[in-house]
């Protein structure tokens, strides 16, 4: 008579938006298999946020470590969050911890488990921009959290072999694609955008959820996605001293919006009130920019899907963005997402005003009608099934499982080309 094995305890810590994003799929399938017992932690930097993500799906954290306060630092962050940590890991006496990506908060909960010698699988593994203060400090977040982690989901082959130059084991690496791409197809799953008012074909995820009505809410006008928050560009200066990296980020976007005055500009702002202050005070006279607050990500998924380019210094946009079709200028001197522009689907534009401003006006000028692209797209960064491919690595090193397959990238053909976006 076989024996019934105990279920695996996995403990998962998370406090940013983008986490909870990319944790949300994995988190559901490991709630969903009784193979695991999982404890969630949140640190509740970003609760309000993280809320909106969950609740429509039926998530919500066990614990939240409370360690935000007003105007903290990045020490104050690691601070409040080890001992926090080492309570909660003490107290839950989890086999295995999962983190994601590359915060300060990703980074102390792979400490923290490793000071007690519990084995850490780390979730988005091996980024590089190989720049330790683009982006800051993420990049040299990651690397630590490297040296630490037991398992690496790396999201794409690049990522394992910048692992692997690292002396990281290639038995301890899993290439799995990025769960955000999971996240985006639940997003866009049925159910969830007949809520919002999409509807779907019917034809195995062709347009997948987003009808054509429901991705042109701005009538006959095409709308530009702006989303800004990274450290280094609110913290730095421009190289002529004039302002911060994102004073000059905002010009040159208030330069093309008032250039193509027949296109609406939406910015859902960060709520940051660095990040604030410079918006309303770059943008918000001008007439074709809507400052909105931040969206829930449903619905944030939604105009992304309707809109016709995107400038953005987020990572986790920069991989969302192919599955849709739409194409991203990415205002970073570097980026740790190579993928994304070599397949073109992507475009590194830097933070000079001038080139923001006539790069974003080249794509318009392309594109005088919103690109029509099936929905979802291949992508470089995943095919959806990350999520998969991490528990099942789970249950492989626990013994009660084959070792999964893995993602090797673009099969069919690539998105939507800059290069080709002659209309």
């Amino acid at each position: 008579m076989a024996m019934h094995k105990a279920p695996i305890s996995i403990a998962t810590v998370f406090g940013t938006r983008p986490e909870a994003i990319k944790l949300l799929p994995l988190i559901r399938c490991l709630a969903r298999d009784d193979r695991f017992r999982l404890r969630v932690a949140a640190t509740g930097q970003h609760r309000e946020m993280l809320r909106e993500i969950w609740e429509p799906f039926g998530i919500r954290s066990d614990v939240d470590l409370g360690i935000m306060v007003p105007g903290q630092t990045l020490n104050d962050i690691v601070c409040r969050a080890m001992p926090r940590l080492d309570e909660l890991y003490l107290r839950e006496k989890p086999d295995f911890v999962l983190v994601q990506g590359d915060t300060t908060s990703a980074f102390c909960a792979a400490l923290a488990a490793f000071h007690r010698r519990i084995p850490v699988g780390h979730v988005e593994a091996g980024l590089r921009s190989f720049d330790p203060l683009h982006p800051y400090p993420e990049e040299s977040n990651r690397r630590m959290l490297t040296s630490v982690a037991h398992l690496h989901f790396a999201p794409t082959l690049g990522a394992s072999r910048n692992l692997r130059s690292e002396g990281v084991p290639r038995k301890r690496i899993t290439v799995t694609g990025n769960t955000v791409v999971d996240a985006l197809l639940l997003a866009l799953d049925e159910d969830v955008a007949a809520s919002l008012g999409g509807a779907t074909d019917g034809k195995n995820g062709e347009e997948c959820g987003v009808s054509r009505a429901a991705r042109f809410p701005w009538g006959q006008r095409r709308a530009v996605l702006v989303t800004l928050h990274r450290r280094e560009a609110w913290e730095s200066k421009t190289e002529k001293g004039e302002g911060s990296v994102l004073d000059g980020i905002l010009l040159g976007i208030r330069r093309a919006a008032e250039r193509h005055r027949d296109v609406d500009f939406i910015y859902p702002v960060h709520l940051n009130p660095k990040v604030q202050q410079a918006a309303h005070r770059a943008l918000g006279d001008t007439a074709n920019v809507k400052l909105l607050e931040p969206l829930p990500y449903l619905r944030f998924v939604r105009v992304m899907a309707q809109s016709s380019a995107i400038v953005s210094d987020s990572g986790g946009v920069q991989e969302e963005a192919p599955s849709l079709g739409i194409p991203v200028l990415v205002v970073r001197k570097t980026t740790e997402r190579p993928e994304g522009v070599s397949c073109g689907a992507n475009q590194l534009v830097g933070t000079d005003p001038d080139r923001i401003e006539n790069a974003l006006s080249d794509v318009l000028d392309r594109y005088p009608v919103h690109p029509a692209a099936p929905i979802p797209r291949p992508n470089p960064f995943g095919d959806g099934r990350a999520s998969l491919r991490i528990v099942q690595a789970l249950l492989h090193l626990f013994g009660r499982a084959d070792a999964p397959d893995e993602f090797s990238g673009l099969r069919r053909n690539p998105p939507l080309l800059l290069e080709n976006a002659s209309p």
